[in-house]
């Protein structure tokens, strides 16, 4: 949907929306969650730098409406009033850089951090929380395995394993995603294939990419996730507005 908004409005598109993962609810998951998304024309670095300037602005838009009262409550907002002066770019690490990092920091540990399935590689939560721990707050982690990704992530041609993507580590671990796109019909119908997933149900995606090819890419920011980190907070399930439960009927 932000794809095709930014094929209608040249700056981009960005909306906060409801997502369902119908993942169990835990301190880290929620069945249904806030994101905040956007795309815009351009590369996976130009959104990089759309992200950081968005973290900075929200961080300084908080300490001017809720710095006195969040003071109050917790006692130390060191960490806004750092993101709020922020003036150069969070560190980028590539998965393969992280994953030779993280043997050299803790061999003994090192298959609790990355786990590999065969085909690809995931970096769990407690590889993200080594990471955060090790850089000292904000870290990116670039370049994951193509197979990890969803398909509509695209390939990094100089990284031929690798997927033009970019997760933002702080906090809980992960709170936003971002990725560079397909450009064209072609790129879909090889992703698809490669990702096994069936073409039927994305042929207005590919005649999308076919009648308007652009270069875009996007990111989404878990909102309740990003809500922990400015207070502090260890539970995602405090955050839930209404609570959602998979397999329960829950009303207002």
């Amino acid at each position: 949907m932000l794809e095709y908004g930014t094929r209608l409005f040249g700056n981009g598109a960005w909306y906060i929306m409801p997502s369902f993962r119908g993942e169990d609810n835990d301190k880290r998951h929620l069945s249904q969650f806030y994101h905040s998304e956007a795309e815009i024309p351009g590369t996976i670095n130009d959104v990089i730098v759309l992200v950081e300037d968005y973290l900075v602005h929200l961080a300084r838009h908080i300490l001017l409406r809720h710095g006195d009262l969040l003071n109050e409550k917790l006692g130390d907002i060191s960490h806004l009033i750092s993101l709020a002066e922020k003036n150069t770019p969070f560190i980028k690490i590539t998965l393969d850089e992280a994953d030779d990092l993280l043997k050299q920091l803790s061999p003994d540990n090192y298959t609790s951090y990355i786990e590999d399935v065969g085909e690809f590689r995931n970096l769990t939560h407690a590889g993200e929380r080594r990471l955060i721990e090790h850089f000292g707050g904000f870290v990116w982690v670039t370049n994951y395995d193509i197979l990890s990704v969803p398909f509509y992530q695209c390939r990094d041609l100089n990284k031929p394993h690798s997927a033009l993507n970019a997760d933002l580590l702080f906090g809980i671990g992960e709170v936003v995603g971002a990725g560079e796109r397909h450009s064209d019909g072609a790129g879909v119908r090889k992703a698809l294939e490669e990702h096994q997933v069936a073409p039927d149900d994305y042929e207005w995606y590919i005649r999308m990419k076919e009648e308007y090819p652009v270069r875009t890419a996007g990111f989404g920011m878990g909102i309740e996730r990003f809500l922990m980190w400015v207070t502090r907070e260890n539970d995602i399930q405090d955050f839930q507005l209404l609570p959602r439960v998979n397999g329960e009927n829950i009303v207002p």
